[in-house]
């Protein structure tokens, strides 16, 4: 059952930010690897190579984890549980594509790849959270 996801959340989501996803290897130990992220609604889209390490992952066992962080203040972010609940060919990039324009401004320059997979991922919890720090990192 998919939760609701926070304003907040949606739009860090819909956002320029990067994710760390997080899948499980075949031993049970975490891989964490940044990955650009969509939404449909209250779902979370990612999208990969289908010969990837997290795709393997993924296809192996649907549980992960995603930490976006704000990219202009990374004291704000969105933790999210779920999983993978559909895996959509994108060998046309289509879903790729449309990433593509929000994080690079045009469309996925890397055309050849084997297979393209968008994966679908419903949020069991989503916490959004964000520290009265400041990000000011020193000069030196």
């Amino acid at each position: 059952m998919t939760i609701a996801l926070s304003d907040d959340i949606k739009r860090l989501l819909d956002a320029p930010n990067f994710a760390a996803l997080a899948t499980l290897m075949e031993d049970g130990s975490p891989k964490a690897e940044p990955v650009w992220v969509a939404r449909e609604g209250d779902h979370v889209v990612i999208a990969t190579d289908r010969k990837s390490i997290k795709s393997i992952n993924i296809d192996r066992d649907p549980r992960v984890s995603l930490s976006v962080t704000d990219f202009a203040n990374p004291y704000e972010q969105a933790l999210i549980r779920g999983r993978v609940i559909e895996a959509r060919d994108d060998n046309a990039l289509t879903i790729l594509d449309a990433m593509s324009q929000k994080y690079l401004g045009a469309p996925f320059p890397r055309r050849k790849w084997s297979t393209r997979v968008a994966y679908i991922v419903e949020p069991a919890v989503a916490r959004y959270y964000k520290s009265p720090l400041q990000h000011t990192p020193s000069k030196a």
